[in-house]
């Protein structure tokens, strides 16, 4: 029997063969970047979908975008019941049922269709977890402007007034009681409250949260799509969001049921919401934009005889964070062209909130705060808008 002889020069170019695939895979293994070391490194703006859940269903879906640069964040909630066409269950249903039948990712994607912009990150937690981190953290403080004494089923909920520091079980209470008395939104708001308190409490408490003992116990309480080390970084930097400049905002639409279910849909069929978030975005990227220092106050004024005018477009400008402290109607109800005063000599401002609308017809009106009964409501509103026969509902034309 002969002997089996390999040929040298195939053994030769097996090595090399070998070597060249080694240094392609340690070649891309270091190309490989941690998206979210890279958003910090060149200090774009992070975008994370904060999701509450309870019994796999969500309780509160929030965007926030957080530019690092300036501490500077928006908070977008996306409500459970927005109603919407779901192609992947080939039905209009509520956006929360897509997370009930194919999970955070999937509800994940349809948010970046629904908004208009990617999110790469997300960060989920169950009520449960969320409360085992509010007691881990010694407590949540949030201000609550009114007690709360209200009877839901058998269950009584009592909550002081003040800033209060609550609890893991107040704080299940907090974000999850609904009172017949509140204003549209302040259900939502609550809980926006709510997670921006957990942001300004990692922040006090992050020796602690942080530290190689306790942060495996964070871990267990919070689902991400993010690697333990790149967790631990994401918490950190939404641990330095500016809460005070910070203006919570919501999705707004007409609430319609169908199949029996009460459903959300977004105005101009998703348009304004997308508009929103791009112009908010902008100005949290923008270093002489100040439309996020503070919630800025409007009165909004009829100029023509078409009704409700003022009162839809009020829902408008809510919509994009700004407070409408009065709706009326002009002295003159055949007002030509629409206009927008200045009270507060705010240019940068005054451009945001005309962006809105498309409007170029601007004037600046100065009142003397320190006498209001000689202005009325001019003294305590930072901007006032007349509406005009240009204006068809969405636009100055």
């Amino acid at each position: 029997m002969k002997g089996f002889r390999v040929d040298r020069s195939i053994v030769f170019l097996l090595a090399i063969l070998t070597i060249l695939i080694g240094a392609v895979a340690i070649l891309v293994f270091s190309m490989k970047v941690d998206p979210l070391k890279d958003s910090l490194a060149n200090d774009k703006l992070l975008k994370v979908l904060i999701v509450l859940e309870d019994g796999g269903i969500p309780v509160s879906s929030n965007i926030v975008a957080y530019y690092p640069g300036s501490k500077r964040a928006a908070m977008f909630d996306i409500p459970g019941e927005t109603g919407l066409i779901i192609r992947s269950l080939g039905r209009v249903d509520r956006i929360d049922s897509l997370y009930a039948e194919r999970g955070i990712e999937d509800f994940r994607r349809e948010i970046e269709t629904l908004t208009g912009i990617s999110v790469p990150f997300r960060i989920s937690m169950t009520v449960d977890g969320f409360s085992r981190m509010t007691d881990l953290l010694g407590g949540l403080e949030v201000f609550i402007p009114t007690p709360v004494d209200l009877t839901e089923g058998d269950a009584r909920v009592l909550l002081p007034s003040g800033g209060v520091t609550l609890d893991g079980d107040k704080l299940r209470t907090y974000i999850s009681y609904s009172d017949p008395l509140d204003q549209e939104g302040e259900r939502a708001a609550r809980k926006q409250r709510a997670i921006l308190a957990f942001f300004r409490a990692l922040s006090d408490q992050s020796s602690l949260v942080f530290s190689k003992s306790v942060f495996p116990v964070v871990r267990s309480c919070v689902d991400a799509n993010v690697p333990d080390s790149s967790l631990s970084l994401l918490l950190k930097e939404l641990s330095q969001i500016d809460a005070e400049r910070l203006v919570p905002q919501r999705v707004t639409g007409s609430l319609r049921n169908v199949d029996g279910k009460d459903m959300l849909f977004p105005f101009y069929d998703g348009q304004l919401l997308k508009d929103i978030v791009k112009q908010t975005l902008g100005g949290l990227a923008s270093d002489g934009s100040a439309a996020q220092e503070r919630v800025y106050s409007l009165e909004i004024l009829n100029g023509t005889r078409s009704q409700g005018l003022a009162k839809n477009t009020s829902e408008l400008y809510q919509s994009f964070g700004y407070d409408v402290i009065r709706v009326g109607n002009a002295e003159e109800s055949e007002l030509d062209k629409t206009v927008i005063i200045d009270r507060i000599g705010n240019a940068t401002v005054a451009s945001s909130i005309a962006q809105v609308i498309q409007c170029d017809n601007m004037q600046t009106a100065s009142v003397d705060a320190s006498n209001p009964e000689d202005y009325g409501t001019e003294a305590i509103v930072d901007f006032t808008i007349i509406l005009g026969r240009d204006f068809n509902g969405r636009y100055v034309r």
